[in-house]
Protein backbone atom coordinates (compact mmCIF):
# COMPACT_ATOMS: atom_id res chain seq x y z
CA UNK A 1 0.00 0.00 0.00
CA UNK A 2 1.68 2.89 -0.94
CA UNK A 3 1.94 6.10 1.37
CA UNK A 4 2.92 9.31 0.39
CA UNK A 5 2.75 12.63 2.59
CA UNK A 6 4.13 14.99 -1.11
CA UNK A 7 1.40 17.69 -2.29
CA UNK A 8 1.14 18.99 -5.50
CA UNK A 9 -0.63 22.36 -5.92
CA UNK A 10 -3.77 22.76 -7.70
CA UNK A 11 -5.53 25.84 -8.15
CA UNK A 12 -8.50 25.68 -5.45
CA UNK A 13 -11.64 25.78 -7.06
CA UNK A 14 -14.26 28.63 -7.71
CA UNK A 15 -15.90 29.45 -4.83
CA UNK A 16 -19.62 30.46 -5.51
CA UNK A 17 -21.56 32.45 -2.88
CA UNK A 18 -24.73 33.59 -1.61
CA UNK A 19 -23.10 37.15 -1.28
CA UNK A 20 -22.21 40.29 -2.83
CA UNK A 21 -19.12 40.48 -1.85
CA UNK A 22 -16.75 39.47 -4.17
CA UNK A 23 -13.39 38.99 -2.36
CA UNK A 24 -12.17 35.63 -2.80
CA UNK A 25 -10.28 35.23 0.11
CA UNK A 26 -11.21 35.51 3.50
CA UNK A 27 -11.21 39.33 5.39
CA UNK A 28 -12.46 39.64 9.16
CA UNK A 29 -14.40 43.12 9.01
CA UNK A 30 -13.89 45.46 11.97
CA UNK A 31 -17.37 44.32 13.15
CA UNK A 32 -15.88 40.82 13.20
CA UNK A 33 -13.35 41.99 15.42
CA UNK A 34 -14.98 43.26 17.88
CA UNK A 35 -17.15 39.76 18.15
CA UNK A 36 -14.05 37.84 18.41
CA UNK A 37 -12.88 40.37 21.14
CA UNK A 38 -15.77 39.97 23.22
CA UNK A 39 -15.76 35.51 22.31
CA UNK A 40 -11.93 35.79 23.36
CA UNK A 41 -13.01 37.10 27.29
CA UNK A 42 -14.59 35.12 30.55
CA UNK A 43 -18.12 36.00 30.23
CA UNK A 44 -19.54 33.05 31.18
CA UNK A 45 -18.70 29.37 33.29
CA UNK A 46 -18.94 26.62 31.21
CA UNK A 47 -19.39 22.94 32.98
CA UNK A 48 -21.53 23.80 35.91
CA UNK A 49 -18.19 26.51 36.96
CA UNK A 50 -15.81 25.44 40.09
CA UNK A 51 -17.68 23.48 41.33
CA UNK A 52 -18.72 20.99 37.91
CA UNK A 53 -15.14 21.17 37.11
CA UNK A 54 -14.06 19.42 40.01
CA UNK A 55 -16.55 16.99 39.99
CA UNK A 56 -15.38 16.20 36.95
CA UNK A 57 -11.75 16.10 37.17
CA UNK A 58 -12.12 13.80 40.45
CA UNK A 59 -14.97 11.53 38.50
CA UNK A 60 -13.57 10.66 35.58
CA UNK A 61 -10.84 8.72 37.21
CA UNK A 62 -13.26 7.16 39.62
CA UNK A 63 -15.41 5.80 36.93
CA UNK A 64 -12.66 4.55 35.02
CA UNK A 65 -11.56 2.46 37.43
CA UNK A 66 -14.98 1.52 38.36
CA UNK A 67 -16.07 0.23 34.63
CA UNK A 68 -12.70 -1.63 34.50
CA UNK A 69 -13.16 -3.42 37.57
CA UNK A 70 -16.85 -4.53 36.34
CA UNK A 71 -15.10 -5.95 33.07
CA UNK A 72 -12.69 -7.48 34.72
CA UNK A 73 -13.74 -9.16 37.86
CA UNK A 74 -17.63 -9.13 37.67
CA UNK A 75 -17.78 -10.48 33.89
CA UNK A 76 -18.67 -7.05 32.67
CA UNK A 77 -21.43 -6.35 34.96
CA UNK A 78 -22.25 -3.17 36.54
CA UNK A 79 -22.12 -4.02 40.73
CA UNK A 80 -23.41 -1.72 43.42
CA UNK A 81 -23.78 -2.37 46.93
CA UNK A 82 -27.43 -3.77 47.46
CA UNK A 83 -28.01 -2.03 51.06
CA UNK A 84 -26.64 0.55 53.00
CA UNK A 85 -24.66 -1.55 55.38
CA UNK A 86 -22.56 -2.77 51.95
CA UNK A 87 -21.48 0.53 51.03
CA UNK A 88 -18.57 0.97 52.94
CA UNK A 89 -17.32 -2.42 52.24
CA UNK A 90 -17.99 -2.18 48.42
CA UNK A 91 -15.58 0.63 47.86
CA UNK A 92 -12.87 -0.75 50.28
CA UNK A 93 -13.22 -4.02 48.01
CA UNK A 94 -12.98 -1.81 45.17
CA UNK A 95 -9.85 -0.24 46.24
CA UNK A 96 -8.50 -3.92 46.94
CA UNK A 97 -8.94 -4.72 42.60
CA UNK A 98 -7.18 -1.36 42.12
CA UNK A 99 -4.26 -2.26 44.64
CA UNK A 100 -3.78 -5.74 45.06
CA UNK A 101 -3.03 -8.39 42.85
CA UNK A 102 -5.25 -10.80 42.65
CA UNK A 103 -4.03 -14.72 42.40
CA UNK A 104 -7.48 -15.88 40.23
CA UNK A 105 -6.42 -17.28 36.96
CA UNK A 106 -9.60 -15.58 35.73
CA UNK A 107 -8.39 -12.30 36.02
CA UNK A 108 -4.76 -13.44 35.43
CA UNK A 109 -3.59 -11.44 38.76
CA UNK A 110 -4.09 -7.88 37.64
CA UNK A 111 -4.54 -5.09 39.70
CA UNK A 112 -4.17 -1.52 38.28
CA UNK A 113 -1.49 -0.26 40.30
CA UNK A 114 1.01 2.42 38.60
CA UNK A 115 4.31 -0.24 38.79
CA UNK A 116 7.75 0.13 37.04
CA UNK A 117 6.60 -1.82 33.99
CA UNK A 118 3.83 0.33 32.91
CA UNK A 119 5.50 3.60 33.47
CA UNK A 120 8.17 2.19 31.26
CA UNK A 121 5.78 1.18 28.20
CA UNK A 122 3.59 4.52 28.29
CA UNK A 123 5.90 6.97 29.19
CA UNK A 124 8.15 5.24 26.15
CA UNK A 125 5.13 5.93 23.71
CA UNK A 126 4.87 8.96 24.83
CA UNK A 127 8.16 10.71 24.27
CA UNK A 128 8.73 7.87 21.24
CA UNK A 129 5.45 10.03 19.73
CA UNK A 130 6.60 13.15 20.73
CA UNK A 131 10.34 12.68 19.19
CA UNK A 132 9.11 11.65 15.54
CA UNK A 133 6.88 14.48 15.74
CA UNK A 134 10.19 16.30 16.19
CA UNK A 135 12.21 14.60 13.83
CA UNK A 136 9.76 12.77 10.84
CA UNK A 137 9.19 14.79 7.34
CA UNK A 138 5.89 16.63 6.71
CA UNK A 139 3.49 18.46 5.23
CA UNK A 140 3.82 22.11 6.30
CA UNK A 141 -0.35 23.66 6.47
CA UNK A 142 -0.84 27.20 7.33
CA UNK A 143 -3.61 27.16 10.21
CA UNK A 144 -6.61 29.86 10.60
CA UNK A 145 -6.08 33.28 11.46
CA UNK A 146 -6.35 33.59 15.62
CA UNK A 147 -8.08 36.24 17.00
CA UNK A 148 -5.98 36.25 20.19
CA UNK A 149 -2.55 36.27 18.04
CA UNK A 150 -3.81 39.52 15.91
CA UNK A 151 -5.17 37.22 13.13
CA UNK A 152 -1.90 35.50 12.97
CA UNK A 153 -1.54 31.91 11.29
CA UNK A 154 0.19 29.53 12.91
CA UNK A 155 2.22 26.86 10.36
CA UNK A 156 2.09 23.58 11.75
CA UNK A 157 4.07 20.03 10.33
CA UNK A 158 1.82 17.66 9.47
CA UNK A 159 3.98 14.43 9.82
CA UNK A 160 1.80 12.04 11.65
CA UNK A 161 1.38 9.78 8.51
CA UNK A 162 4.68 9.17 8.73
CA UNK A 163 5.53 8.93 12.45
CA UNK A 164 2.28 6.63 12.71
CA UNK A 165 3.99 4.37 9.82
CA UNK A 166 7.00 4.60 11.33
CA UNK A 167 5.80 3.19 15.29
CA UNK A 168 3.87 0.31 13.36
CA UNK A 169 7.32 -0.63 11.80
CA UNK A 170 8.57 -0.44 15.14
CA UNK A 171 5.93 -2.10 17.10
CA UNK A 172 6.20 -5.38 14.71
CA UNK A 173 9.97 -5.41 15.28
CA UNK A 174 9.31 -5.83 18.93
CA UNK A 175 6.46 -7.81 19.10
CA UNK A 176 8.38 -10.51 16.29
CA UNK A 177 11.53 -10.69 18.34
CA UNK A 178 9.76 -10.96 21.65
CA UNK A 179 11.20 -7.69 23.08
CA UNK A 180 8.13 -6.17 23.33
CA UNK A 181 4.70 -8.45 22.94
CA UNK A 182 1.90 -6.51 22.33
CA UNK A 183 0.18 -8.82 24.53
CA UNK A 184 1.53 -6.97 27.02
CA UNK A 185 -0.73 -4.19 26.56
CA UNK A 186 -3.94 -5.70 27.00
CA UNK A 187 -2.86 -7.72 29.98
CA UNK A 188 -1.43 -4.81 31.82
CA UNK A 189 -4.38 -2.52 30.69
CA UNK A 190 -4.91 -1.46 34.46
CA UNK A 191 -1.57 -0.95 35.18
CA UNK A 192 -0.74 1.42 32.18
CA UNK A 193 -4.19 3.00 32.77
CA UNK A 194 -3.43 4.18 35.86
CA UNK A 195 -0.30 5.77 34.54
CA UNK A 196 -2.08 7.67 31.82
CA UNK A 197 -4.12 9.06 34.57
CA UNK A 198 -1.01 10.41 36.33
CA UNK A 199 0.25 11.62 33.22
CA UNK A 200 -2.89 13.71 32.48
CA UNK A 201 -2.99 15.01 35.70
CA UNK A 202 0.75 15.95 35.34
CA UNK A 203 0.55 17.72 31.91
CA UNK A 204 -2.69 19.63 32.66
CA UNK A 205 -1.00 21.36 36.19
CA UNK A 206 2.70 21.29 34.70
CA UNK A 207 1.06 23.44 31.46
CA UNK A 208 -1.02 25.43 33.50
CA UNK A 209 2.07 26.49 35.51
CA UNK A 210 4.57 27.22 33.05
CA UNK A 211 2.44 29.25 30.72
CA UNK A 212 1.66 31.44 33.69
CA UNK A 213 4.95 31.74 34.55
CA UNK A 214 5.27 33.15 30.97
CA UNK A 215 2.71 35.24 30.45
CA UNK A 216 1.20 33.59 28.20
CA UNK A 217 -2.50 32.80 29.75
CA UNK A 218 -5.46 33.88 28.10
CA UNK A 219 -9.11 33.90 28.22
CA UNK A 220 -8.50 33.11 32.43
CA UNK A 221 -11.88 33.23 35.20
CA UNK A 222 -9.39 34.04 38.24
CA UNK A 223 -10.14 30.72 39.41
CA UNK A 224 -7.57 28.39 39.81
CA UNK A 225 -9.19 25.01 39.46
CA UNK A 226 -11.48 26.09 36.79
CA UNK A 227 -8.80 27.99 34.75
CA UNK A 228 -6.74 24.38 35.16
CA UNK A 229 -9.87 22.34 33.30
CA UNK A 230 -10.22 25.36 30.57
CA UNK A 231 -6.69 25.90 30.55
CA UNK A 232 -4.47 28.49 30.20
CA UNK A 233 -2.72 28.23 26.80
CA UNK A 234 -4.11 28.32 23.52
CA UNK A 235 -0.94 26.90 21.09
CA UNK A 236 1.80 25.61 23.50
CA UNK A 237 4.33 24.47 21.38
CA UNK A 238 7.76 22.69 22.37
CA UNK A 239 10.09 23.23 19.28
CA UNK A 240 8.13 22.49 16.03
CA UNK A 241 5.89 20.24 17.84
CA UNK A 242 2.40 21.86 18.14
CA UNK A 243 1.15 20.12 21.69
CA UNK A 244 -2.27 20.65 21.13
CA UNK A 245 -2.73 18.91 17.75
CA UNK A 246 0.31 16.27 18.91
CA UNK A 247 -2.00 15.03 21.47
CA UNK A 248 -5.26 15.07 19.67
CA UNK A 249 -3.67 12.11 17.23
CA UNK A 250 -0.44 10.63 18.37
CA UNK A 251 -1.28 9.60 21.94
CA UNK A 252 -4.91 8.71 21.84
CA UNK A 253 -5.74 6.79 18.83
CA UNK A 254 -2.55 5.09 18.77
CA UNK A 255 -3.13 3.48 22.03
CA UNK A 256 -6.80 2.77 20.52
CA UNK A 257 -5.60 1.09 17.76
CA UNK A 258 -2.54 -0.80 19.48
CA UNK A 259 -5.25 -1.96 22.49
CA UNK A 260 -7.33 -3.48 19.71
CA UNK A 261 -4.27 -5.26 17.78
CA UNK A 262 -3.33 -6.53 21.28
CA UNK A 263 -6.49 -7.92 21.96
CA UNK A 264 -6.34 -9.57 18.23
CA UNK A 265 -2.85 -11.21 19.22
CA UNK A 266 -4.29 -12.36 22.43
CA UNK A 267 -6.86 -13.85 20.79
CA UNK A 268 -4.71 -15.93 18.33
CA UNK A 269 -2.20 -16.88 20.87
CA UNK A 270 -5.49 -18.19 22.98
CA UNK A 271 -7.99 -19.78 20.14
CA UNK A 272 -5.41 -19.73 16.95
CA UNK A 273 -7.93 -17.66 15.39
CA UNK A 274 -9.28 -14.00 15.55
CA UNK A 275 -12.72 -13.29 16.19
CA UNK A 276 -14.64 -11.47 13.44
CA UNK A 277 -15.53 -9.71 16.43
CA UNK A 278 -11.90 -8.46 17.67
CA UNK A 279 -11.27 -8.02 13.75
CA UNK A 280 -13.86 -5.33 13.26
CA UNK A 281 -12.40 -3.33 16.00
CA UNK A 282 -8.87 -3.82 14.50
CA UNK A 283 -10.71 -2.15 11.68
CA UNK A 284 -12.39 0.76 13.15
CA UNK A 285 -9.85 1.98 15.15
CA UNK A 286 -7.55 2.09 12.34
CA UNK A 287 -9.76 3.47 9.98
CA UNK A 288 -10.21 6.41 13.17
CA UNK A 289 -6.28 6.56 13.19
CA UNK A 290 -5.42 6.44 9.72
CA UNK A 291 -8.05 9.15 9.11
CA UNK A 292 -6.62 11.25 11.26
CA UNK A 293 -2.64 10.92 10.33
CA UNK A 294 -3.91 11.30 6.59
CA UNK A 295 -5.87 14.14 6.92
CA UNK A 296 -3.85 15.62 9.43
CA UNK A 297 -3.64 19.25 7.38
CA UNK A 298 -7.40 19.43 8.27
CA UNK A 299 -7.09 19.48 12.09
CA UNK A 300 -5.60 23.03 12.11
CA UNK A 301 -8.89 24.94 10.93
CA UNK A 302 -10.54 23.17 13.78
CA UNK A 303 -12.21 24.77 16.93
CA UNK A 304 -9.85 22.79 18.86
CA UNK A 305 -6.89 24.51 17.57
CA UNK A 306 -7.46 27.80 16.89
CA UNK A 307 -9.89 28.36 19.80
CA UNK A 308 -9.85 25.84 22.75
CA UNK A 309 -7.61 25.88 25.18
CA UNK A 310 -5.07 23.09 26.09
CA UNK A 311 -7.06 22.52 29.77
CA UNK A 312 -7.79 19.48 31.97
CA UNK A 313 -10.39 18.92 30.00
CA UNK A 314 -8.22 18.36 26.46
CA UNK A 315 -5.54 16.75 27.98
CA UNK A 316 -6.43 14.16 30.30
CA UNK A 317 -9.18 12.71 27.79
CA UNK A 318 -6.15 12.44 25.12
CA UNK A 319 -3.83 11.39 27.41
CA UNK A 320 -6.30 8.52 29.61
CA UNK A 321 -10.05 9.30 28.59
CA UNK A 322 -10.22 8.05 24.74
CA UNK A 323 -7.41 5.31 24.63
CA UNK A 324 -9.13 3.99 27.77
CA UNK A 325 -12.68 3.93 27.92
CA UNK A 326 -13.55 3.85 24.32
CA UNK A 327 -12.38 0.68 23.47
CA UNK A 328 -14.18 -1.46 26.31
CA UNK A 329 -15.30 -4.01 23.89
CA UNK A 330 -11.82 -4.74 22.98
CA UNK A 331 -11.44 -5.41 26.90
CA UNK A 332 -14.56 -7.37 27.01
CA UNK A 333 -13.60 -10.09 24.33
CA UNK A 334 -9.84 -10.49 25.43
CA UNK A 335 -11.20 -11.65 28.45
CA UNK A 336 -13.99 -13.58 27.62
CA UNK A 337 -14.91 -16.58 25.16
CA UNK A 338 -15.85 -15.40 21.86
CA UNK A 339 -19.31 -17.97 22.22
CA UNK A 340 -20.47 -15.10 24.34
CA UNK A 341 -20.99 -12.58 21.41
CA UNK A 342 -20.63 -14.67 18.29
CA UNK A 343 -23.65 -13.07 15.47
CA UNK A 344 -24.60 -14.71 12.55
CA UNK A 345 -22.89 -13.47 9.62
CA UNK A 346 -26.54 -11.26 7.74
CA UNK A 347 -25.24 -9.28 11.26
CA UNK A 348 -21.45 -9.18 10.79
CA UNK A 349 -22.52 -8.03 7.59
CA UNK A 350 -24.60 -5.20 8.55
CA UNK A 351 -21.94 -4.26 11.46
CA UNK A 352 -19.20 -3.51 9.00
CA UNK A 353 -21.43 -2.03 6.63
CA UNK A 354 -22.63 -0.04 9.11
CA UNK A 355 -19.15 1.10 10.02
CA UNK A 356 -18.31 1.64 6.18
CA UNK A 357 -20.79 3.93 5.37
CA UNK A 358 -20.68 5.96 8.74
CA UNK A 359 -16.54 6.22 8.14
CA UNK A 360 -17.72 7.30 4.70
CA UNK A 361 -19.56 10.57 5.55
CA UNK A 362 -17.61 11.10 8.56
CA UNK A 363 -14.10 11.25 6.21
CA UNK A 364 -15.80 13.49 3.56
CA UNK A 365 -17.70 16.06 5.88
CA UNK A 366 -15.08 16.47 7.36
CA UNK A 367 -12.79 16.94 5.00
CA UNK A 368 -15.38 19.08 2.76
CA UNK A 369 -15.40 21.92 5.89
CA UNK A 370 -11.71 22.02 6.61
CA UNK A 371 -10.80 22.54 2.51
CA UNK A 372 -13.39 24.80 2.65
CA UNK A 373 -12.11 27.01 5.05
CA UNK A 374 -8.50 26.59 2.96
CA UNK A 375 -10.19 27.99 -0.42
CA UNK A 376 -10.95 30.92 1.69
CA UNK A 377 -7.98 31.57 2.65
CA UNK A 378 -6.49 30.73 -0.25
CA UNK A 379 -4.17 28.38 0.86
CA UNK A 380 -5.99 24.91 -0.12
CA UNK A 381 -3.35 22.37 -1.76
CA UNK A 382 -3.93 18.85 -2.99
CA UNK A 383 -2.04 16.62 -0.68
CA UNK A 384 -2.27 13.04 -1.84
CA UNK A 385 -2.72 10.45 1.15
CA UNK A 386 -4.33 6.47 1.22
CA UNK A 387 -7.46 6.88 0.89
CA UNK A 388 -8.79 9.95 -0.98
CA UNK A 389 -12.30 9.25 -0.86
CA UNK A 390 -15.13 10.25 -3.96
CA UNK A 391 -16.74 14.11 -2.59
CA UNK A 392 -14.17 15.14 0.11
CA UNK A 393 -13.30 18.52 -2.22
CA UNK A 394 -16.23 20.49 -2.80
CA UNK A 395 -16.18 22.53 -6.61
CA UNK A 396 -17.61 25.40 -6.60
CA UNK A 397 -19.02 25.54 -3.10
CA UNK A 398 -22.41 27.66 -1.82
CA UNK A 399 -22.08 29.77 1.60
CA UNK A 400 -23.63 32.45 3.30
CA UNK A 401 -20.94 35.50 3.57
CA UNK A 402 -21.12 36.91 6.81
CA UNK A 403 -20.93 40.72 8.03
CA UNK A 404 -18.07 38.96 10.52
CA UNK A 405 -15.90 38.24 7.39
CA UNK A 406 -16.22 34.34 7.49
CA UNK A 407 -18.25 31.90 5.43
CA UNK A 408 -20.60 29.53 6.32
CA UNK A 409 -20.64 26.60 4.11
CA UNK A 410 -23.90 25.49 2.29
CA UNK A 411 -22.62 22.66 0.23
CA UNK A 412 -21.98 19.28 0.53
CA UNK A 413 -23.06 17.28 3.28
CA UNK A 414 -23.52 20.67 5.13
CA UNK A 415 -26.45 21.46 2.97
CA UNK A 416 -28.72 18.63 4.75
CA UNK A 417 -27.68 19.34 8.28
CA UNK A 418 -25.13 21.21 10.69
CA UNK A 419 -23.30 18.55 12.12
CA UNK A 420 -23.53 15.87 9.79
CA UNK A 421 -19.60 14.97 10.95
CA UNK A 422 -21.25 14.26 14.31
CA UNK A 423 -24.04 12.22 13.06
CA UNK A 424 -21.34 10.10 11.68
CA UNK A 425 -19.15 9.86 14.25
CA UNK A 426 -21.97 9.12 16.94
CA UNK A 427 -22.69 6.30 14.32
CA UNK A 428 -19.11 4.81 14.74
CA UNK A 429 -18.92 4.85 18.56
CA UNK A 430 -22.23 2.64 18.64
CA UNK A 431 -21.14 -0.06 16.62
CA UNK A 432 -18.19 -0.24 18.79
CA UNK A 433 -21.13 -1.08 21.68
CA UNK A 434 -22.40 -2.92 19.24
CA UNK A 435 -19.91 -5.61 18.32
CA UNK A 436 -20.31 -7.30 21.80
CA UNK A 437 -24.16 -7.78 21.64
CA UNK A 438 -26.01 -7.57 24.88
CA UNK A 439 -22.73 -9.45 26.39
CA UNK A 440 -22.36 -6.39 28.45
CA UNK A 441 -23.47 -2.63 28.95
CA UNK A 442 -19.81 -0.88 29.68
CA UNK A 443 -18.83 -1.58 26.19
CA UNK A 444 -21.31 0.84 24.98
CA UNK A 445 -19.99 3.84 27.67
CA UNK A 446 -18.12 5.23 24.55
CA UNK A 447 -21.36 6.29 22.47
CA UNK A 448 -23.47 7.66 25.62
CA UNK A 449 -21.04 9.70 26.80
CA UNK A 450 -19.74 10.81 23.04
CA UNK A 451 -23.44 12.04 22.85
CA UNK A 452 -23.57 13.65 25.87
CA UNK A 453 -20.29 15.53 24.50
CA UNK A 454 -21.56 16.12 20.99
CA UNK A 455 -24.83 17.63 22.04
CA UNK A 456 -22.89 19.95 25.01
CA UNK A 457 -20.01 20.97 22.19
CA UNK A 458 -22.82 21.49 19.45
CA UNK A 459 -25.05 23.79 22.37
CA UNK A 460 -21.87 26.01 22.67
CA UNK A 461 -20.50 25.99 19.42
CA UNK A 462 -23.89 27.21 18.37
CA UNK A 463 -24.28 30.19 21.26
CA UNK A 464 -21.14 31.43 19.95
CA UNK A 465 -22.40 31.13 16.91
CA UNK A 466 -25.09 33.28 17.13
CA UNK A 467 -23.04 35.71 19.22
CA UNK A 468 -20.65 35.68 16.52
CA UNK A 469 -22.83 36.28 13.28
CA UNK A 470 -26.04 37.43 14.55
CA UNK A 471 -28.78 37.84 11.70
CA UNK A 472 -26.25 35.76 9.23
CA UNK A 473 -26.62 32.68 11.81
CA UNK A 474 -30.47 33.32 11.55
CA UNK A 475 -30.46 33.16 7.79
CA UNK A 476 -27.64 30.07 7.90
CA UNK A 477 -30.40 27.94 10.39
CA UNK A 478 -32.75 29.05 7.74
CA UNK A 479 -31.21 27.63 4.91
CA UNK A 480 -29.54 24.23 6.96
CA UNK A 481 -32.60 23.27 9.27
CA UNK A 482 -31.48 20.28 10.79
CA UNK A 483 -28.97 20.42 13.49
CA UNK A 484 -28.39 16.39 13.41
CA UNK A 485 -30.71 14.56 11.20
CA UNK A 486 -32.68 15.74 8.03
CA UNK A 487 -35.69 15.68 8.74
CA UNK A 488 -35.91 14.39 12.17
CA UNK A 489 -33.64 16.48 14.44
Amino acid sequence: MAMSATSTAIKPPDLRKRSTNSSSELTVTDEGRKTDELLDSHTTWEFGGPWGVTAMMIGFPILMYYLWICLWFYDGRLVVPTSAGEIGPFFNKMWTHIRDVNPSPLTRGCDASPNIYAWKVYSGLIFYELFLAWVMPGYMQEGLPVPSLGYKTLMYNCNALFSVYFTLITATVLHHYHIFRLTEIIDNYGHIMSVAMIWGFAVSFGTYFWTVARGEQMRMSGNFIYDVFMGAALNPRIGPVDLKMWAEVRIPWVIVFFLAVSGACKQYEQYGAVTPNMAFMCLATWLYLNACCKGEECIPQTWDMFHEKWGFMVIFWNFAGVPFTYVYSVVYMASHEPEKYRFSTPLYIALFATLITAYYVWDTSMSQKSRFKMQTQGNYNYRWTFPQLPWGTLKNPTYIQTAHGNRLLTSGWWQFSRKPNYVADWIMSFTWGLVVGTASPIPYFYSVFFITVLVHRTTRDFERCAIKYGKDWERYCEDVKWKFIPGIY
